[in-house]
């Protein structure tokens, strides 16, 4: 059984920077991609970005992109999701998904299994 646990959520200003890392356990991920999503209140939850753990390859969602990185730690087990010039509209419950495969899809239904989610929250 997938187990996804995420930590790192707090209260940041704008423009500030947070790090969210998500620890995987329960298999061998080297067939698996792991991905962010965030869902904000009374919004679908949606793709941030994610990579395949057999390649590091990485796809990020436009609205982050050259603002958030995501990174794997293969010793370790986890995924991380470094965030910088953070905007208010960054403000969502950050969730990690896994799903097995190569490569990195955009959509939730794409994916079997998810963490908790951690809050992030983005002060203007």
């Amino acid at each position: 059984q997938v187990q996804l646990a995420e930590s790192g959520g707090g209260l940041v200003q704008a423009g500030g920077s947070l790090s969210l890392s998500c620890a995987a356990s329960g298999r061998t991920f080297s067939t698996y991609v792991l991905a962010w999503f965030r869902q904000a209140p009374g919004k679908e939850r949606e793709f941030v970005g994610g990579i395949s753990w057999s390649n590091g390859n990485t796809y990020y969602a436009d609205s982050v992109k050259g603002r958030f990185t995501i990174s794997r730690d293969i010793a370790e087990n986890t995924v991380n999701l470094q965030m910088n010039s953070l905007k208010p509209e960054d403000t969502a419950v950050y969730y990690c998904a896994g799903r097995r495969g190569y490569a990195v899809l955009t959509r939730r239904e794409e994916y079997d299994y998810w963490g908790q989610g951690t809050q992030v929250t983005v002060s203007s």
